[in-house]
């Protein structure tokens, strides 16, 4: 049988990169330099390994990011900076993406997407969250948040959408076509290229164009960028129409929370018509817009978007709890 230690050490190995993964993590941190000096941790999920961002406080209230697609923690250094200090930032990179491992034969469907996240969640046991999500990272983010709602205090959604419904914009579709979809996405590369290219209004300083291209250097990195592709769910047909249709259920259960809607309103993707459909639905919310930033708006405007977020926590601290 084996004893205390040897089952830790072997934990210890479970939850610690191959030496092939961890050659892609260094690479990975070389590209993004003094930017991103965080060090990763690891958690395996579905025999995936999955790394985040843990900085600060362990005992402190929570700051949750959520990324999208096809970004990664790389996104949220500069609330990393601000808010380590005093509270705990959280920052996953999904599977597939970022510093978490790559594997082909996963299932990257939006279910088990928001099922990894809550695994990580209570892994942590975090709780006083704010979660601060981007893109589908809303769609993630709130699909763990509508399934426990009692660990979530505040919500600060940009350019995202947590519901069916929206008009997937013309190059999503042209992407999804049977044939083109594996080349545009896969060989060529296409998604990130237009997403460091075409996604911000002041364009990205070429050393960020690369820390954001690097996890998907080559065609069999991309598998989960295609597959963030073909799981858009644009009808009730699809696999993932039902999840995310729960997600939008879920909705009511946190619609009592302090919301910041802080929007890049030039995104050709989210655009400002998902902004006014979160406003329907959550009527309390305080809207920023940001007419100048695009869909990267932490990358047009990082002192703007920090500034608004720092304003709406001292506008809605959190509660005062007792230790439990």
């Amino acid at each position: 049988m084996p004893t205390q230690s040897t089952e830790t050490r072997l934990r210890a190995q479970a939850e610690s990169p191959s030496p092939e993964h961890q050659a892609r993590i260094d690479a990975l941190a070389a590209k993004a330099g003094s930017r991103f000096p965080y060090q990763p941790h690891f958690r395996r999920f579905r025999g995936a390994l999955g790394a985040y961002v843990d900085e600060g406080p362990r005992d402190a209230p929570v700051l949750l990011c959520v990324h999208g697609n096809p970004t990664w923690s790389f996104f949220y250094r500069t609330l990393i900076d601000a808010f380590a200090g005093s509270m705990r930032v959280v920052v996953p990179d999904h599977i597939g993406m970022g510093m978490s491992e790559k594997p082909k034969n996963f299932d990257y469907r939006l279910e088990t997407r928001i099922e990894a996240l809550l695994d990580l969640i209570e892994h942590l046991d975090l709780r006083r969250i704010t979660l601060v999500a981007h893109d589908w990272g809303g769609a993630i983010g709130l699909g763990a948040a509508g399934r426990q709602p009692e660990r979530f205090e505040r919500l600060v959604l940009s350019n995202t959408a947590a519901f069916p419904g929206g008009k997937a914009h013309s190059l999503i579709r042209i992407a999804r076509l049977p044939g083109l979809h594996s080349l545009l996405m896969g060989r060529l590369g296409l998604f990130e290229q237009i997403t460091v290219h075409r996604a911000t209004e002041r364009g990205l300083p070429p050393e960020v164009r690369r820390a954001y291209l690097e996890p998907f250097a080559g065609p069999g990195e991309r598998v989960a960028v295609q597959a963030f592709v073909r799981d858009i769910p644009l009808n009730p047909k699809h696999p993932s129409y039902a999840t995310l249709v729960g997600v939008e259920r879920g909705l009511a259960s946190l619609k009592h929370l302090p919301t910041l809607l802080l929007w890049g309103e030039k995104d050709w993707v989210f655009n400002p018509s998902f902004r006014a459909e979160f406003q329907r639905r959550f009527p309390e919310a305080e809207a920023d817009p940001l007419y100048d930033c695009g869909h990267l708006l932490w990358e047009d405007a990082p002192e703007a978007c920090l500034s608004s977020v720092q304003s709406f926590f001292i506008r809605h601290p959190l509660p005062d709890r007792a230790p439990s």
